[in-house]
């Protein structure tokens, strides 16, 4: 690689890093499989610098990188874990004192979507995380607009109802 391009690589790998980590949290609930996920797409991309358009789509792929490193990591029989049913877990928590909450809330959006089937699961992380359109979303994950739409559809369903929390009284 050329000079030129290995700065301009590093430069939009430390611009994008944490973006793709957190992507990659969100989609497998864990900081270190995330890091993990993110290290490989990032791989990936530079592997491939030469060839991919700079524009728009040099986002994507990234993003398609890490989405198929984490579903990559979750089909390995060694990677699998056994999660507990959120409404379980929920129970298990006590009260949380008011500058917890948002670190609390954070936990439990996490768990839901750690609850989600892992197609639902990127498309609502791609959708309304990573902010991106349907027709990108489509792209990453080389699927239809349309299964996109349904998917995102359930997987959100699915979010409302793990989420149907009973309302907590302020002190």
């Amino acid at each position: 690689m050329r000079a030129r391009d290995e700065t301009e690589f590093t430069e939009f790998a430390a611009v994008t890093v944490r973006r793709l980590r957190r992507t990659a949290y969100l989609m497998c609930g864990d900081w270190h499989r995330a890091e993990d996920a993110a290290q490989d797409a990032l791989v990936k991309v530079y592997r491939r610098w030469n060839r991919i358009d700079r524009g728009d789509s040099l986002v994507g792929y990234a993003h398609k990188a890490v989405v198929t490193a984490v579903l990559d990591q979750a089909r390995r029989p060694w990677r699998r874990e056994h999660l507990d049913v959120l409404g379980e877990v929920v129970e298990k928590v006590p009260a949380v004192p008011d500058g917890a909450d948002a670190i609390h809330d954070r936990a439990v959006v996490v768990e839901a979507l750690a609850a989600l089937p892992p197609g639902q699961r990127a498309c609502v992380v791609l959708r309304h995380y990573a902010d991106l359109s349907v027709e990108q979303t489509a792209a990453v994950l080389n699927v239809g607009t349309g299964a996109v739409k349904s998917q995102t559809s359930r997987g959100l369903t699915r979010l409302r109802d793990l989420l149907a929390l009973p309302e907590r009284t302020s002190s």
